[in-house]
């Protein structure tokens, strides 16, 4: 994925920007603004087949990204601890309007997970739209104990982690990296079992 990106971005009519995959969009806007899209062709009797199917890979990216979870840590999330990285639908902001993190989050739970999450701004948001969602002070507590972590959200503070101390501190230690913020080969050197989007990860 990376190399076809790094190749498209190379026609300037395209441009490199905005070409990352990963789990998808989110917030108050966008997601609006397609559904309204595709509603008003529907009005003037169009088929707006490719507004569709981007709404439904947008929403089938958040189950593939529990699949990968679930593959991770032997079939099942039943009894197992999930650490959550990140809750805004994008970093620099607590915007959790339509945020992939809560749709995982309640898949994980409706599996039998058990989900805590650390986010750098939007924790009094998270508290109020999940009064019941355990919060951490930091990624670290966050991974402690953990079967699992995913990465739901770019933040610097996650690019910057000192992932051998998280690797340490976890129960078990698997990634789920729904924003490719990691780099697969430098993840299985340190010995984590790791999953981006779109990643290849025949290092062994």
């Amino acid at each position: 994925m990376k190399e076809v990106a790094t190749g498209m971005g190379y026609d300037k009519r395209i441009g490199r920007a905005f070409l990352d995959a990963g789990i998808g969009y989110g917030g108050s806007c966008f997601p609006k603004d397609v559904l309204a899209l595709a509603h008003m062709a529907k009005e003037r009797g169009r088929h707006p087949q490719l507004i569709q199917a981007v709404m439904d890979i947008n929403a089938d990216r958040r189950k593939q990204t529990v699949d990968k979870l679930r593959e991770l840590v032997g079939g099942s999330l039943q009894g197992k601890k999930v650490g959550i990285l990140g809750l805004a639908f994008k970093p620099n902001t607590d915007d959790m309007r339509d945020a992939p993190a809560l749709e995982v989050i309640d898949l994980i739970e409706a599996d039998g997970g058990q989900v805590q999450a650390y986010d750098p701004v939007s924790m009094q948001v998270a508290r109020q739209i999940k009064p019941g969602l355990e919060l951490t002070v930091n990624a670290y507590e966050c991974g402690a104990g953990c079967d699992a972590i995913v990465l739901m959200t770019e933040w610097n503070e996650f690019k910057q982690l000192d992932l051998r101390r998280l690797k340490n501190l976890m129960k078990s230690p698997i990634i789920v990296d729904a924003r490719n913020v990691y780099e697969p080969e430098s993840m299985a050197d340190m010995g984590f079992s790791y999953r981006g989007i779109g990643r290849g990860y025949n290092y062994r």
